[in-house]
């Protein structure tokens, strides 16, 4: 008996290279809700890049506001504080 058909998942990759065949891929999910605030961010930043900065200021305060609970050394969070203070 067959197993059923898996949906595509993002992979993720070990550390210590690349893996050499498919059954040493992991299937990593996201949840829903970190997508979208990492979607609000990803839009700030598109913004900006296209010179709007109104709508940039605004996006990245959004997603600072859904950040502002969150551990202040998270990466991600230094780096879109790091932006918005360039703007």
């Amino acid at each position: 008996m067959a197993s059923p058909p898996r949906p595509e998942l993002p992979l993720k990759f070990s550390l210590r290279g690349i893996p050499t065949n498919r059954s040493q891929l992991r299937p990593v999910l996201v949840p829903s809700k970190l997508r979208s605030w990492l979607a609000r961010l990803q839009l700030a930043r598109a913004d900006a890049i296209q010179g709007d900065t109104g709508k940039a200021k605004a996006a990245y305060q959004d997603f600072l506001t859904l950040w502002k609970d969150a551990d202040p050394d998270i990466p991600i969070l230094i780096a879109a504080k790091a932006e918005y203070a360039k703007l």
